[in-house]
Protein backbone atom coordinates (compact mmCIF):
# COMPACT_ATOMS: atom_id res chain seq x y z
CA UNK A 1 0.00 0.00 0.00
CA UNK A 2 3.07 2.42 -0.17
CA UNK A 3 4.09 1.80 -3.16
CA UNK A 4 2.46 4.64 -4.83
CA UNK A 5 3.70 7.10 -2.52
CA UNK A 6 7.62 5.57 -2.81
CA UNK A 7 6.94 5.66 -6.62
CA UNK A 8 6.31 9.53 -6.46
CA UNK A 9 8.48 9.94 -4.42
CA UNK A 10 10.83 8.01 -6.44
CA UNK A 11 10.06 10.58 -9.37
CA UNK A 12 9.98 13.90 -7.72
CA UNK A 13 13.86 12.67 -6.54
CA UNK A 14 14.79 11.70 -10.54
CA UNK A 15 13.30 14.50 -11.47
CA UNK A 16 15.00 16.87 -9.13
CA UNK A 17 18.51 15.21 -9.64
CA UNK A 18 17.51 15.45 -13.76
CA UNK A 19 17.42 19.48 -13.38
CA UNK A 20 20.43 19.36 -11.12
CA UNK A 21 22.52 18.24 -13.73
CA UNK A 22 21.96 21.36 -16.09
CA UNK A 23 24.29 23.69 -15.37
CA UNK A 24 23.34 28.22 -15.98
CA UNK A 25 24.04 29.35 -19.34
CA UNK A 26 26.99 31.01 -17.12
CA UNK A 27 28.43 27.82 -16.16
CA UNK A 28 28.47 26.49 -19.61
CA UNK A 29 30.00 29.55 -20.80
CA UNK A 30 33.08 29.29 -18.82
CA UNK A 31 33.05 25.68 -19.60
CA UNK A 32 33.05 26.71 -23.27
CA UNK A 33 35.45 29.12 -22.63
CA UNK A 34 37.88 26.43 -21.22
CA UNK A 35 37.69 24.41 -24.12
CA UNK A 36 38.76 27.04 -26.48
CA UNK A 37 41.59 27.88 -24.67
CA UNK A 38 42.90 24.26 -25.24
CA UNK A 39 45.76 23.64 -27.65
CA UNK A 40 44.09 20.66 -29.65
CA UNK A 41 41.34 23.81 -30.21
CA UNK A 42 43.65 26.35 -31.52
CA UNK A 43 45.00 24.08 -33.66
CA UNK A 44 41.42 22.93 -35.31
CA UNK A 45 40.77 26.75 -35.82
CA UNK A 46 44.45 27.33 -37.21
CA UNK A 47 43.81 24.53 -39.84
CA UNK A 48 40.87 26.28 -41.02
CA UNK A 49 42.25 29.80 -41.19
CA UNK A 50 45.47 28.48 -43.30
CA UNK A 51 42.47 26.79 -45.98
CA UNK A 52 39.96 29.33 -46.33
CA UNK A 53 40.77 29.26 -50.51
CA UNK A 54 40.43 25.34 -50.33
CA UNK A 55 37.10 25.32 -48.53
CA UNK A 56 35.57 28.10 -50.53
CA UNK A 57 36.57 25.88 -53.94
CA UNK A 58 35.18 22.93 -52.48
CA UNK A 59 31.74 24.62 -51.20
CA UNK A 60 31.28 25.82 -54.91
CA UNK A 61 32.31 22.45 -56.64
CA UNK A 62 29.54 20.95 -54.34
CA UNK A 63 27.04 23.57 -54.97
CA UNK A 64 27.59 23.31 -58.81
CA UNK A 65 26.36 19.50 -58.90
CA UNK A 66 22.60 19.96 -59.31
CA UNK A 67 20.59 17.81 -56.48
CA UNK A 68 17.09 18.10 -57.02
CA UNK A 69 14.97 16.70 -53.96
CA UNK A 70 15.09 12.48 -54.99
CA UNK A 71 17.86 13.18 -57.13
CA UNK A 72 20.76 13.39 -54.49
CA UNK A 73 23.10 10.67 -55.74
CA UNK A 74 25.59 12.69 -58.33
CA UNK A 75 26.08 14.97 -54.95
CA UNK A 76 26.06 12.43 -52.49
CA UNK A 77 29.06 10.22 -54.82
CA UNK A 78 31.01 13.42 -54.65
CA UNK A 79 30.84 14.37 -51.04
CA UNK A 80 31.22 10.09 -50.21
CA UNK A 81 34.50 10.69 -52.63
CA UNK A 82 35.43 13.23 -50.35
CA UNK A 83 34.75 11.37 -47.08
CA UNK A 84 36.43 8.44 -48.09
CA UNK A 85 40.34 10.48 -47.74
CA UNK A 86 39.27 11.38 -43.96
CA UNK A 87 39.92 7.87 -42.62
CA UNK A 88 36.09 7.63 -40.76
CA UNK A 89 35.21 4.73 -39.02
CA UNK A 90 32.00 4.11 -41.25
CA UNK A 91 30.92 5.24 -44.11
CA UNK A 92 27.96 4.11 -45.45
CA UNK A 93 23.92 4.76 -47.43
CA UNK A 94 20.83 4.08 -45.32
CA UNK A 95 17.77 2.63 -47.13
CA UNK A 96 16.17 6.14 -48.32
CA UNK A 97 19.81 7.20 -49.67
CA UNK A 98 21.03 9.50 -46.23
CA UNK A 99 25.26 9.28 -46.62
CA UNK A 100 26.26 8.67 -43.38
CA UNK A 101 30.02 8.67 -41.59
CA UNK A 102 30.87 8.03 -38.39
CA UNK A 103 33.70 9.47 -36.65
CA UNK A 104 33.80 7.08 -33.42
CA UNK A 105 34.73 8.28 -30.14
CA UNK A 106 36.72 6.58 -27.42
CA UNK A 107 34.02 5.49 -25.02
CA UNK A 108 31.72 6.74 -22.38
CA UNK A 109 30.41 9.66 -24.22
CA UNK A 110 26.82 10.49 -26.15
CA UNK A 111 26.25 10.22 -29.79
CA UNK A 112 25.62 13.45 -31.75
CA UNK A 113 24.19 13.83 -35.21
CA UNK A 114 25.10 16.46 -37.40
CA UNK A 115 23.21 16.49 -40.30
CA UNK A 116 23.29 18.75 -43.54
CA UNK A 117 20.70 18.02 -46.35
CA UNK A 118 22.00 17.22 -49.78
CA UNK A 119 18.59 18.50 -51.82
CA UNK A 120 17.70 21.58 -53.17
CA UNK A 121 14.50 22.98 -54.64
CA UNK A 122 15.65 23.65 -58.05
CA UNK A 123 15.08 21.89 -61.44
CA UNK A 124 16.61 18.75 -62.83
CA UNK A 125 18.80 19.54 -65.50
CA UNK A 126 20.01 23.73 -63.79
CA UNK A 127 23.10 24.55 -64.90
CA UNK A 128 24.76 25.94 -62.10
CA UNK A 129 27.62 28.27 -62.32
CA UNK A 130 28.78 30.25 -58.88
CA UNK A 131 30.07 33.67 -59.50
CA UNK A 132 31.90 35.77 -56.79
CA UNK A 133 31.39 39.94 -56.58
CA UNK A 134 31.72 41.80 -53.47
CA UNK A 135 32.66 39.27 -50.86
CA UNK A 136 29.71 37.10 -51.56
CA UNK A 137 29.10 33.84 -53.89
CA UNK A 138 25.96 33.92 -55.85
CA UNK A 139 24.68 30.44 -57.01
CA UNK A 140 21.45 28.29 -56.52
CA UNK A 141 21.51 26.16 -53.27
CA UNK A 142 24.96 28.18 -52.53
CA UNK A 143 23.25 28.26 -48.75
CA UNK A 144 20.65 25.99 -48.51
CA UNK A 145 22.50 23.93 -47.83
CA UNK A 146 26.08 23.27 -49.05
CA UNK A 147 27.41 25.94 -46.51
CA UNK A 148 26.18 23.59 -44.02
CA UNK A 149 27.66 20.61 -45.92
CA UNK A 150 30.82 22.02 -46.36
CA UNK A 151 30.93 23.09 -42.98
CA UNK A 152 30.64 19.58 -42.09
CA UNK A 153 33.64 18.19 -44.15
CA UNK A 154 35.83 21.11 -42.78
CA UNK A 155 35.23 20.58 -39.44
CA UNK A 156 35.97 16.58 -39.96
CA UNK A 157 39.54 17.54 -41.72
CA UNK A 158 40.01 19.69 -38.74
CA UNK A 159 39.49 17.30 -35.92
CA UNK A 160 41.65 15.25 -37.76
CA UNK A 161 44.70 17.41 -38.42
CA UNK A 162 44.53 18.48 -35.05
CA UNK A 163 44.34 14.94 -33.82
CA UNK A 164 41.29 15.44 -31.49
CA UNK A 165 39.60 13.09 -30.12
CA UNK A 166 35.96 13.29 -28.26
CA UNK A 167 34.70 10.96 -25.99
CA UNK A 168 31.51 10.48 -28.02
CA UNK A 169 30.59 9.59 -31.34
CA UNK A 170 29.96 11.84 -33.74
CA UNK A 171 27.75 10.93 -36.87
CA UNK A 172 27.40 13.01 -39.82
CA UNK A 173 24.52 12.43 -41.89
CA UNK A 174 23.49 13.97 -45.35
CA UNK A 175 20.22 13.76 -45.62
CA UNK A 176 18.15 13.78 -48.92
CA UNK A 177 14.29 15.02 -49.24
CA UNK A 178 14.60 17.33 -46.96
CA UNK A 179 13.06 20.19 -49.29
CA UNK A 180 9.88 17.90 -50.08
CA UNK A 181 8.96 15.70 -47.44
CA UNK A 182 11.89 15.40 -44.67
CA UNK A 183 11.97 11.59 -45.32
CA UNK A 184 15.20 11.24 -44.85
CA UNK A 185 15.49 12.80 -41.47
CA UNK A 186 12.39 10.61 -40.62
CA UNK A 187 13.75 7.61 -41.80
CA UNK A 188 17.35 7.71 -39.92
CA UNK A 189 15.64 8.87 -36.82
CA UNK A 190 12.98 6.00 -36.97
CA UNK A 191 15.61 3.35 -37.81
CA UNK A 192 17.91 4.71 -34.90
CA UNK A 193 16.07 5.71 -31.98
CA UNK A 194 17.16 5.43 -28.83
CA UNK A 195 20.50 5.42 -30.00
CA UNK A 196 20.94 9.09 -30.44
CA UNK A 197 21.56 11.59 -27.86
CA UNK A 198 21.37 14.93 -29.17
CA UNK A 199 20.42 15.94 -33.33
CA UNK A 200 21.82 19.19 -35.07
CA UNK A 201 20.62 20.45 -37.85
CA UNK A 202 22.56 22.15 -39.83
CA UNK A 203 20.02 24.42 -42.04
CA UNK A 204 20.11 28.21 -42.36
CA UNK A 205 20.77 29.98 -39.22
CA UNK A 206 24.18 31.73 -38.29
CA UNK A 207 23.86 33.92 -35.13
CA UNK A 208 21.21 31.86 -33.59
CA UNK A 209 19.15 28.81 -33.48
CA UNK A 210 15.92 27.19 -32.77
CA UNK A 211 15.29 24.23 -30.35
CA UNK A 212 11.43 23.73 -31.95
CA UNK A 213 9.71 23.18 -35.25
CA UNK A 214 7.45 24.81 -36.89
CA UNK A 215 3.89 22.32 -38.03
CA UNK A 216 3.90 22.32 -42.02
CA UNK A 217 1.02 21.31 -43.40
CA UNK A 218 0.63 20.84 -47.48
CA UNK A 219 -2.40 20.36 -49.80
CA UNK A 220 -3.69 20.14 -53.41
CA UNK A 221 -7.04 21.46 -53.44
CA UNK A 222 -9.06 20.63 -56.97
CA UNK A 223 -11.62 22.32 -58.46
CA UNK A 224 -13.59 19.68 -61.03
CA UNK A 225 -16.26 20.40 -63.37
CA UNK A 226 -16.89 19.53 -66.97
CA UNK A 227 -14.41 21.36 -68.54
CA UNK A 228 -15.02 22.19 -72.68
CA UNK A 229 -14.11 24.50 -75.65
CA UNK A 230 -13.21 27.96 -75.35
CA UNK A 231 -16.70 28.37 -77.30
CA UNK A 232 -18.41 25.91 -75.21
CA UNK A 233 -21.96 27.25 -73.33
CA UNK A 234 -20.85 28.89 -70.27
CA UNK A 235 -22.21 27.72 -68.38
CA UNK A 236 -20.61 25.51 -67.17
CA UNK A 237 -17.60 27.72 -66.67
CA UNK A 238 -14.10 26.91 -66.27
CA UNK A 239 -13.04 25.29 -62.92
CA UNK A 240 -10.47 28.33 -63.19
CA UNK A 241 -13.29 30.36 -61.99
CA UNK A 242 -13.92 29.34 -58.94
CA UNK A 243 -10.08 28.66 -58.15
CA UNK A 244 -9.16 32.20 -58.77
CA UNK A 245 -12.42 33.09 -56.30
CA UNK A 246 -11.06 30.47 -53.69
CA UNK A 247 -7.21 32.19 -53.99
CA UNK A 248 -8.48 35.79 -53.49
CA UNK A 249 -10.76 35.12 -50.52
CA UNK A 250 -7.61 32.39 -49.13
CA UNK A 251 -5.56 35.39 -49.19
CA UNK A 252 -7.83 37.57 -47.29
CA UNK A 253 -7.54 35.22 -43.98
CA UNK A 254 -6.03 36.72 -41.04
CA UNK A 255 -2.83 34.61 -40.62
CA UNK A 256 -1.83 35.19 -36.88
CA UNK A 257 1.60 36.19 -36.41
CA UNK A 258 1.55 35.10 -32.22
CA UNK A 259 2.18 32.46 -32.63
CA UNK A 260 3.90 32.54 -35.92
CA UNK A 261 2.14 31.62 -38.86
CA UNK A 262 2.29 31.48 -42.25
CA UNK A 263 0.10 30.99 -45.64
CA UNK A 264 1.24 30.43 -48.61
CA UNK A 265 -0.35 29.24 -52.36
CA UNK A 266 2.32 28.02 -54.51
CA UNK A 267 1.72 26.55 -57.22
CA UNK A 268 -1.44 26.63 -59.54
CA UNK A 269 -2.53 24.21 -62.52
CA UNK A 270 -5.27 23.90 -65.24
CA UNK A 271 -6.05 23.22 -68.47
CA UNK A 272 -3.06 21.69 -71.21
CA UNK A 273 -4.15 23.59 -73.82
CA UNK A 274 -4.84 27.43 -74.24
CA UNK A 275 -8.39 26.95 -75.98
CA UNK A 276 -10.10 25.07 -73.21
CA UNK A 277 -11.75 25.37 -70.21
CA UNK A 278 -10.30 23.55 -67.01
CA UNK A 279 -11.79 20.31 -66.15
CA UNK A 280 -9.71 20.36 -62.93
CA UNK A 281 -7.96 23.33 -61.59
CA UNK A 282 -6.12 23.11 -58.72
CA UNK A 283 -3.55 24.69 -56.40
CA UNK A 284 -1.05 24.01 -53.25
CA UNK A 285 -1.93 25.40 -50.29
CA UNK A 286 1.23 25.77 -47.48
CA UNK A 287 0.56 25.79 -43.66
CA UNK A 288 2.65 26.79 -41.06
CA UNK A 289 2.13 27.69 -37.39
CA UNK A 290 4.13 26.70 -33.64
CA UNK A 291 0.24 26.01 -33.13
CA UNK A 292 -1.06 23.13 -34.52
CA UNK A 293 -4.35 24.36 -33.63
CA UNK A 294 -3.81 27.54 -35.42
CA UNK A 295 -3.00 25.25 -38.83
CA UNK A 296 -6.47 22.85 -38.21
CA UNK A 297 -8.13 25.99 -37.73
CA UNK A 298 -6.67 27.92 -41.21
CA UNK A 299 -7.69 24.23 -42.85
CA UNK A 300 -11.07 24.43 -41.44
CA UNK A 301 -11.90 28.02 -42.73
CA UNK A 302 -9.94 27.44 -46.31
CA UNK A 303 -12.46 23.45 -46.62
CA UNK A 304 -15.41 26.40 -45.87
CA UNK A 305 -14.19 28.72 -48.50
CA UNK A 306 -13.67 25.83 -51.53
CA UNK A 307 -17.00 24.10 -50.59
CA UNK A 308 -18.46 27.93 -51.09
CA UNK A 309 -17.12 28.28 -54.15
CA UNK A 310 -17.37 25.15 -56.25
CA UNK A 311 -21.73 25.07 -54.74
CA UNK A 312 -21.40 28.52 -56.52
CA UNK A 313 -20.26 26.86 -59.94
CA UNK A 314 -22.21 23.67 -59.30
CA UNK A 315 -18.47 21.98 -59.13
CA UNK A 316 -16.76 19.72 -57.24
CA UNK A 317 -13.82 19.85 -54.85
CA UNK A 318 -11.04 17.56 -54.07
CA UNK A 319 -8.36 17.76 -51.96
CA UNK A 320 -5.31 15.78 -51.74
CA UNK A 321 -3.15 15.93 -47.97
CA UNK A 322 0.60 15.93 -49.83
CA UNK A 323 2.45 16.22 -46.02
CA UNK A 324 1.77 16.55 -42.97
CA UNK A 325 4.21 17.20 -39.85
CA UNK A 326 3.09 18.85 -36.68
CA UNK A 327 4.87 21.33 -34.17
CA UNK A 328 7.86 19.48 -32.92
CA UNK A 329 8.16 20.21 -29.44
CA UNK A 330 9.75 19.12 -26.18
CA UNK A 331 8.20 20.47 -22.94
CA UNK A 332 11.22 22.33 -21.20
CA UNK A 333 13.43 22.23 -23.82
CA UNK A 334 14.02 25.49 -23.70
CA UNK A 335 15.92 24.92 -20.52
CA UNK A 336 17.67 21.69 -21.57
CA UNK A 337 20.89 20.66 -21.55
CA UNK A 338 21.76 21.04 -25.51
CA UNK A 339 20.02 24.31 -25.42
CA UNK A 340 21.73 26.04 -22.95
CA UNK A 341 24.80 24.63 -23.86
CA UNK A 342 24.45 25.74 -27.69
CA UNK A 343 23.62 28.84 -26.70
CA UNK A 344 26.76 29.31 -24.52
CA UNK A 345 28.70 28.42 -27.56
CA UNK A 346 27.33 31.03 -29.58
CA UNK A 347 27.87 33.14 -26.72
CA UNK A 348 31.42 32.52 -26.53
CA UNK A 349 31.98 32.92 -30.27
CA UNK A 350 30.80 36.20 -30.02
CA UNK A 351 27.04 36.07 -30.99
CA UNK A 352 24.03 37.56 -28.80
CA UNK A 353 22.10 34.58 -30.22
CA UNK A 354 18.38 34.99 -31.52
CA UNK A 355 16.74 31.86 -30.05
CA UNK A 356 13.21 30.62 -31.41
CA UNK A 357 10.66 28.07 -31.90
CA UNK A 358 10.11 28.02 -35.41
CA UNK A 359 12.38 26.23 -36.81
CA UNK A 360 11.55 24.51 -40.06
CA UNK A 361 13.84 21.61 -41.16
CA UNK A 362 14.78 18.33 -40.52
CA UNK A 363 15.33 18.64 -36.76
CA UNK A 364 11.53 18.76 -36.38
CA UNK A 365 12.17 15.14 -37.78
CA UNK A 366 13.88 14.49 -34.28
CA UNK A 367 11.88 16.76 -31.63
CA UNK A 368 8.88 14.22 -32.91
CA UNK A 369 10.93 11.27 -31.62
CA UNK A 370 11.50 12.76 -28.80
CA UNK A 371 15.35 13.37 -29.02
CA UNK A 372 16.69 16.80 -27.87
CA UNK A 373 17.53 18.57 -31.46
CA UNK A 374 18.38 22.51 -33.04
CA UNK A 375 18.82 23.66 -35.73
CA UNK A 376 21.82 26.31 -36.89
CA UNK A 377 24.00 27.16 -39.28
CA UNK A 378 27.48 28.11 -40.86
CA UNK A 379 26.97 31.26 -42.48
CA UNK A 380 24.67 34.48 -43.19
CA UNK A 381 22.56 33.75 -46.31
CA UNK A 382 20.05 35.82 -48.68
CA UNK A 383 17.67 34.64 -51.40
CA UNK A 384 16.79 31.06 -50.42
CA UNK A 385 15.15 28.92 -53.26
CA UNK A 386 15.75 31.75 -56.06
CA UNK A 387 18.10 31.60 -58.84
CA UNK A 388 19.14 34.61 -56.83
CA UNK A 389 20.68 32.99 -53.86
CA UNK A 390 23.51 34.51 -52.39
CA UNK A 391 26.24 34.09 -49.31
CA UNK A 392 28.77 36.19 -47.60
CA UNK A 393 32.21 34.23 -47.75
CA UNK A 394 33.89 35.53 -44.50
CA UNK A 395 31.75 34.65 -42.19
CA UNK A 396 31.41 31.13 -42.79
CA UNK A 397 35.00 30.30 -41.67
CA UNK A 398 33.80 31.67 -38.44
CA UNK A 399 30.55 29.97 -38.83
CA UNK A 400 32.36 26.57 -39.23
CA UNK A 401 34.47 27.39 -35.97
CA UNK A 402 31.21 27.55 -34.56
CA UNK A 403 30.51 24.20 -35.52
CA UNK A 404 33.38 22.53 -34.47
CA UNK A 405 33.56 24.37 -31.07
CA UNK A 406 29.60 22.66 -30.75
CA UNK A 407 30.85 19.32 -32.09
CA UNK A 408 33.87 19.14 -29.13
CA UNK A 409 31.63 20.38 -26.31
CA UNK A 410 29.11 17.95 -27.00
CA UNK A 411 30.94 14.87 -27.62
CA UNK A 412 33.28 15.71 -25.03
CA UNK A 413 36.63 16.71 -26.36
CA UNK A 414 39.36 14.63 -24.37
Amino acid sequence: MYRPILLIAVLVIATTFAHAQVKTVPEYIEQVKALTNRSHIQAANDYLDRNHESIMREWIAITEINAPSGQEQPRAKYIESLLRKYHLDDIHYDSTGNLIAVRKGTGGGPVIVFDAHLDTVFQPGLQIKATIRDGKIYAPGIGDDTRNIEALLATIRALNEAKIKTKGDLVFVFTVQEETTMNGAKAFVGENKGKIDQYIALDGGYEGFTYAGIGINWYRHHFIGPGGHTRSQTPPYSASLPLARAIDRIYQLKVPTRPPSNLNIGMLGGSEVVNAKASDAWFTVDLRSTSNEVIADLAKQIKMILDEEAARVGMEVKTDVISTSPAATIPGHRESYLVRISEAVHRVMGFDPPIGNAGSNNSSAALLAGISSISTGAGPCDGAHSLAENCEIEPLYKGIKKILLLEVALAGGE
